[in-house]
């Protein structure tokens, strides 16, 4: 399913560059950070960006989904 409508392999799905529009959620804490990596499309290859690119550029939800105690 995730080769299909992404164009990757499960567990290497990078937000850009898909076959299809998807939604993107992101954990709303790390938008805080200054800046993650994540795949960049190929295996072992990471990109660093700030995260408030997954919002402005892929239009990220914001979601809680961590907790932290």
């Amino acid at each position: 399913m995730a080769n299909r409508h992404s164009g990757y392999l499960v567990g290497r799905t990078s937000p850009f560059g898909t076959k299809k529009t998807m939604p993107v959620f992101v954990e709303q804490t790390i938008l805080n950070l200054d800046t993650i990596y994540l795949n960049g499309g190929r295996r072992g290859y990471l990109i660093s960006i700030d995260p408030k690119v997954l919002t402005t550029l892929l239009h990220a939800k914001p979601v809680q989904c961590a907790s932290v105690d």
